[in-house]
């Protein structure tokens, strides 16, 4: 027995390295003199999971054996920065040698090697581009909407609506997870994130089977930090803004791991206030509406992050996680609008409204997640959330009409508008992958439940202080709405000579039902006044990738996926909400998803010129129009707005000489949008080209720990939700950085938007209504922050790196990630 269990690993040992192909390299010094006994790493470039680890010989040199797929090489050594190479190809048949990787001296050597290493600022790979916010000075003070607008391809309209390569519909994920929520929620929910709680924005433009199928642009995902370092561990840091109102936040992290468990929390606070300023012209039928808007935000949010990982065996970990964010937002506006009657173009009336709105957006999220891994290639994740968001708005409308001197009140109507809304999410997912016929085979499943209930209730009211109000029950509304996904899907991806094949389909059911009420006096639901609607679905979304890289130097790749982008909760209420005197809101139950094919070919040219050109086709585009109703009243709907055909162009080059270092990309779309509703000045035929171009240096100064670091970013004119023309939009930011506390601490100090410039206008001619909006905010600031970085930050041994790459990729697992369904 022990003799053909012998001959059994010797097969074994001997068909693995048959296959295995030879990487080799060649680290220096910033003389170009090679470095002996540095610690190299092989990593996965997918995911960063460590394959190999080795050193290198007196001349610098090393060398690995590894199967065919895509690597990144990691040196390290005593009393230098962390090094990492470009992400290279191993192909059947062919060593691979690694681009020389160059060392530079750390600013002071401690102890031992600290094994925080600084990653570029961009890493466009194969499948996604990576924004690494830990490193960057400018993003000091950001919340992630304001590094949404800056990251390259990514557009936010007036409404802070998300576009990626010209298209709408894009998905964004928190660690891994969909977020529930749409439009001014979604948005507001990325203000309460703060840049020091970011570790990095994951941009995916063409997800495999793997992901959900949901994001017709593609998918943003925000990764959270997580302290990674054996030991007990932490930080604090803290920042303050400087602008019109001065802005705080702060935070502190604790970790600590063994080789048996590993136990991590973060906490981080902000409190800022913002000014804004809104223009709305709107000219329909005899009537000018001029209205000018200043707004006041005060956002108080609270969030958490904690969790405990145990490894059970070197194969098994069982893990469990609490994240989340409590938010309170003020809002106030104080709005004067002139009302002219046009053939004349004389002021007929001035309407004041001065709105607040008190919110509370709060959301927690519980996952219990398992991971096994064996030597033979076989893993299985399983994860089980639930998430809940509970979100109060408590809004104070008065309107007051003066004569058009101001100084006479002619009449004035005050609304109080109550909303609380409940979401409830349920989601159960497993994913599977072994080697199979000398590629790599993966299958999954995902069920999940989304509950809404949400209350919307109108009251007239007659008197102020004290308050004494009525509620108006034809204008309240509860609306519940539920969704259930189920979802499977089966992957494959096999490297042959000079070529890499991946195929994938994925199966989603969709059952949604959606039950709209009118209210009793006494705010209770009036069962029998049921609005209801129900819709069952079921669709395919096949996927695939070609990759040519015998040249690892000059690789070639192509790929096809199918997306949908189902509607909102919101825009499917058939009620109709009256906003203000003049603008109402109505959701569409005749609302369909909207589906996208996508095809796309890149070039990958020595690593570092990368260009992708694709094609997306979308039909039953859906997007808000603005429509009149009883004549100079506006109303706000959603639509299928027939098809929209994009072509996109995306080049990103990165580049580094010693200690200068520079990352440029650019997007260009061209978009059409073309739809009829009955004719006339009811028709939408929009066509435009438009182009981001993002860029962002950084330098080392002397050898005291000082980066500088400039960006910025142009959005030509384009298309804001298929009816309003944008004009160009561009800012620049600078900053400095200065290593302290002998290498555990950093002092960042920036200033965004230098020369005051980002301030939008666009302008819309629909059905009859012409519409000009402009505004402008505090994006001019002096951003100050401070961090300090305590406990043992010691390089690991070579078990210790290991069980640390390994716990990564649950992370990333869990998460949902690279592999996330």
């Amino acid at each position: 027995m022990r003799k053909l269990l012998m001959l059994l690993m010797t097969a074994g040992l001997f068909t693995s390295a048959s296959f295995a192909q030879k990487v080799s390299g060649i680290v220096r010094d910033q003389q170009g003199k090679g470095m002996d006994k540095t610690t190299v790493t092989l990593l996965r470039a997918k995911d960063s999971v460590a394959v190999k680890f080795g050193a290198t010989d007196k001349a610098g040199a090393y060398s690995f054996n590894a199967q065919p797929g895509s690597y990144i090489v990691n040196a390290t050594s005593v009393g230098f920065a962390p090094s990492y190479s470009k992400p290279f190809e191993v192909v059947a048949g062919t060593d691979a040698t690694v681009p020389e990787m160059d060392m530079t001296k750390a600013e002071k050597t401690l102890a031992g090697v600290n094994v925080t290493s600084k990653k570029p600022m961009i890493e466009v790979r194969a499948d996604k581009t990576i924004l690494n916010i830990e490193g960057t000075i400018n993003a000091t003070g950001n919340d992630a909407l304001e590094l949404l607008r800056k990251a390259p391809g990514v557009m936010l309209d007036k409404d802070d609506n998300i576009s990626l390569a010209g298209k709408n519909g894009v998905q964004i994920y928190v660690d891994g997870k969909p977020m529930p929520l749409s439009g001014a929620d979604l948005a507001a929910y990325l203000k309460t994130l703060q840049s020091a709680q970011i570790e990095s924005i994951e941009i995916i433009t063409n997800p495999s089977a793997k992901y959900e199928a949901a994001g017709n642009a593609g998918i943003i995902n925000i990764r959270l930090k997580k302290n990674k370092s054996f030991g007990t561990n932490g930080s604090i840091n803290a920042g303050y803004n400087i602008a019109f109102f001065p802005k705080f936040n702060g935070g502190l992290a604790l970790n600590h791991r063994n080789s048996k468990i590993n136990v991590f929390g973060n906490y981080n606070h902000n409190n800022s206030t913002s000014r804004n300023k809104f223009n709305l012209y709107r000219d329909v039928a005899d009537t000018i509406f001029d209205g000018r808007t200043l707004m006041t935000n005060r956002n108080r949010s609270h969030g958490f992050k904690g969790g405990v990982d145990y490894f059970m065996s070197n194969k098994s970990t069982l893990g469990v996680l609490v994240n989340g964010t409590i938010a309170d937002v003020d809002f106030h506006s104080d709005s004067r609008t002139p009302i002219i009657y046009k053939p004349t173009g004389v002021t007929d009336r001035i309407l004041r409204a001065n709105s607040t709105n008190d919110q509370e957006r709060n959301h927690v999220n519980f996952n219990l997640n398992y991971r096994y891994v064996d030597t033979s290639g076989r893993e299985l994740n399983l994860d089980a959330d639930y998430g809940m968001f509970r979100i109060k708005g408590n809004q104070l409308q008065p309107n007051f009409y003066f004569d058009p001197s101001g100084t006479t009140l002619l009449r004035q109507t005050i609304y109080r508008f109550i909303s609380p809304t409940d979401i409830d999410i349920y989601t159960l997912k497993g994913d599977y992958e072994q080697n199979f016929k000398k590629g790599r085979l993966g299958i999954g499943f995902k069920t999940s439940i989304i509950n809404t209930d949400n209350n919307f209730g109108r009251f007239d009211v007659q008197q102020m202080k004290p308050e004494v109000k009525t509620l108006d029950v034809g204008r309240s509304n509860q609306f519940d709405y539920k969704e259930n996904i189920n979802a499977a899907y089966v992957n494959y991806n096999k490297q042959f000579k000079g070529f890499m094949i991946q195929f994938g389909l994925r199966v989603e059911n969709t059952t949604s039902k959606g039950d709209s009420y009118g209210v009793n006096p006494d705010g209770s639901v009036n069962r029998s006044s049921k609005q209801s609607f129900e819709r069952k679905y079921t669709d395919l979304f096949p996927s695939g990738a070609l990759t040519f890289n015998k040249n690892p130097m000059n690789q070639w790749g192509f790929s096809y996926s199918r997306r949908i982008d189902r509607p909102a909760y919101q825009d499917l209420n058939p009620f109709e909400f009256k906003l203000d005197e003049y603008t109402f809101m109505k959701g569409n139950t005749e609302l369909r998803p909207q589906y996208t094919n996508i095809i796309s070919v890149t070039n990958t040219y020595k690593y570092k010129l990368t260009t992708t050109l694709s094609y997306s086709h979308v039909s039953d585009i859906f997007t808000q129009l603005v429509d009149t109703a009883d004549e100079s009243k506006s109303f706000m709907t959603k639509k299928n707005l027939a098809d929209q055909d994009v072509v996109n162009l995306s080049i990103s080059y990165p580049y580094q000489y010693k200690s200068y270092s520079v990352f440029a990309s650019f997007n260009g779309n061209y978009s059409h949008y073309k739809a009829d509703f009955g004719g006339g000045d009811r028709k939408v035929d929009l066509g435009v080209f438009s182009f981001n171009i993002y860029s962002q240096h950084s330098v080392k100064i002397g050898k005291k720990g000082w980066t500088a670091e400039a960006s910025g970013w142009y959005n030509s004119p384009s298309i804001w939700g298929g009816t309003f023309e944008s004009d160009a939009l561009w800012s620049v930011d600078g900053g400095v950085q200065k290593t302290i506390f002998k290498g555990k601490g950093n002092l960042k100090v920036a200033v965004t938007d230098i020369f005051y410039t980002l301030r939008w206008r666009g302008e819309s001619n629909f059905s009859g209504q012409r519409l000009i909006a402009s505004g402008y905010g505090e994006s001019r600031q002096l951003r100050t922050s401070l961090t300090w970085r305590f406990g043992n930050n010691q390089v690991k041994s070579a078990r210790q790196r290991k069980l640390a790459s390994e716990e990564e990729a649950r992370r990333t697992q869990s998460s949902g990630g690279l592999g996330g369904n």
